[in-house]
């Protein structure tokens, strides 16, 4: 049984056993996978200390399909978040509550908040470096390693077609 079987299984066992996660509980997003290499492009840089990071859109795409996420709070890990962009992503589904995909390091989040995930957030799992699109969080409750980095308006379906090919993540407003 591989790490993400493992995960799953431990995920449906406490959710079964005991209902939704408590407080300070991980949800598994990802485990520890392959990286991507940061990818230049035409985008704007990063907002430095002086612009406005919530309201921020990063645009994740695949030719003409693309999600944009809008950051909604301005904190440390939505800082570090933004200065890796662009960056090429492949996103994978994961036990059918979330697109993921592993980021080229982790990030710097200490003293940015956890988080009560809903579907249509944009997370940062800390224990596995990741970041994850909600679409089911049915039963996930409040986590301390779930770190909310933003929203995005998308359906699934648009999601499924970023999915198992290279995205470009870059900031476009």
């Amino acid at each position: 049984m591989n790490l993400r079987e493992a995960a799953a299984l431990l995920l449906a066992l406490s959710l079964a056993a005991c209902g939704a996660p408590s407080t300070g509980e991980a949800t598994p997003t990802a485990a520890p996978g392959s990286s991507s290499a940061p990818r230049s492009s035409t985008s704007m840089s990063p907002p430095s200390t002086d612009q406005a990071i919530v309201g921020t859109v990063v645009r994740f795409a695949v030719g003409a399909e693309a999600v944009n996420v809008t950051i909604g709070e301005d904190s440390p890990a939505t800082r570090d978040f933004l200065s890796m962009l662009p960056l090429t992503l492949t996103l994978e589904d994961f036990n059918g509550r979330e697109k993921i995909a592993d980021l080229p390091r982790a990030l710097q989040y200490e003293g940015s908040p956890g988080s009560d995930p809903k579907d249509g957030d944009l997370i940062y799992f800390i224990p596995w470096g990741n970041i994850g699109f909600y679409y089911n969080t049915a039963g996930i409750g409040y986590s301390d390693q779930t770190l909310h980095l933003g929203t995005y308006d998308a359906a699934v379906e648009e999601l499924e077609r970023l999915e198992g090919r290279e995205a470009t993540a870059a900031i476009v407003r």
